[in-house]
């Protein structure tokens, strides 16, 4: 929501914090005007009924961690420029989650969620104790593979059929990082 300064971590252009359910309005304009760009990859919450029922789990559900990534300066500051959610959290001897995260249109090849990546890599490998991140990307999907090969991800397998979006099975590549090759350490 536009003016909030109560971020998790700050960087020079964004800072990341926690949804709220008071972020329904904007989060979902801004996924309307997003559709051509997540097409056919992600299908965010587009009214506030499904938004309710997204930001709940991630706000309520131990096992994940939602983050917006949010512009820090000038007139878009605390804007909205995308989220990235951290799924599956394990912890014990795992110690990993799985990332999910889309760019709205107007941030898009800004290099913002870059930054935001890398301090929720930080928060998640610092505050919430992980020790491995992993992200599943359909092999077409090459601005998302640009996103975690410039974060420090390897590429560690094929997983054909993986997961079922906009009607069909889709096959996906799995990239990971674990704290110890986070660049500049954690």
């Amino acid at each position: 929501m536009p003016g909030t300064t109560a971020y998790l971590a700050e960087g020079p252009r964004v800072g990341i914090r926690h949804f709220s359910y008071r972020d329904a309005e904007e989060f979902t304009t801004l996924a309307g005007k997003s559709k051509e760009l997540h097409h056919p990859w992600l299908f965010p919450p587009a009214d506030a009924e499904a938004f309710a029922v997204y930001a709940r789990r991630l706000i309520e559900d131990p096992a994940k961690a939602g983050f917006l990534v949010c512009e820090r300066a000038g007139p878009a500051a605390g804007r909205i420029a995308g989220f990235i959610n951290i799924n599956n959290i394990v912890t014990g001897a795992f110690r990993s989650g799985a990332l999910g995260y889309g760019a709205f249109a107007h941030a898009a090849g800004r290099g913002l969620m870059g930054e935001g990546l890398d301090q929720v890599m930080r928060y998640a490998f610092g505050p919430l104790g992980l020790h491995r991140l992993e992200v599943n990307i359909q092999p077409a999907n090459e601005a998302s593979i640009a996103l975690v090969r410039r974060a420090g991800f390897r590429l560690e397998g094929y997983s054909p059929d993986f997961l079922f979006i906009d009607g069909a099975w889709r096959d996906h590549q799995r990239w990971a990082i674990t704290a110890e090759m986070l660049p500049g350490g954690h």
